[in-house]
């Protein structure tokens, strides 16, 4: 796990950027934290790194909104769905056969049917401060366990000081 700390939604847009030069095709990221802890706005900066021009928004509402750019962006928000087999129905699995990366917001509420391997990454509301953020990035399953350095590399400049995730289990 590796821990960050921003203090702005700049920062955070920054940091989503970071993370975005380390995604591949058809990989699968994670969303988490409460509301207005930083989700849309770590999409909106993931996106523009992606290329994307137009602005993202919280697909609340209608679910998932798919961007194009050089590489696809779909983009969930299942904070709305009741059930598991409401997100199984999205078929967000089955659309990232067709290419493209995929960020669910609320996605740990939907564990039993995330995908073996996945990024997440966990915001909290900095209580002193409430435009920082404490973010926490998790690698999940082969794929990123061999692709964690990569992803270091990339967000090197938002690691806080003094990380202990070397010695953490995933």
């Amino acid at each position: 796990m590796i821990h960050f700390h921003t203090n702005s939604a700049e920062e955070t847009k920054a940091l989503a950027a970071g993370v975005a030069q380390a995604v591949q095709d058809r990989d699968f990221i994670v969303l988490a934290g409460e509301v207005g802890s930083g989700k849309t706005t770590f999409a909106q900066g993931f996106g523009k790194a992606l290329g994307i021009e137009e602005q993202i928004t919280s697909p609340t509402f209608v679910l998932m909104r798919t961007y194009q750019a050089p590489m696809k962006l779909h983009h969930a928000d299942i904070y709305r769905i009741d059930y598991l087999q409401e997100v199984i129905d999205l078929g967000l699995l089955e659309i990232l056969d067709e290419g493209g990366v995929a960020l669910m917001e609320w996605g740990d509420m939907a564990a039993p049917v995330l995908p073996r391997d996945f990024l997440e990454v966990k915001f909290e509301i900095d209580e002193m401060n409430d435009d920082a953020r404490r973010v926490r990035i998790r690698g999940v399953g082969a794929t990123w366990a061999l692709r964690e350095k990569v992803l270091r590399d990339f967000v090197a400049e938002w690691i806080v000081e003094g990380d202990a995730s070397e010695g953490e289990q995933q």
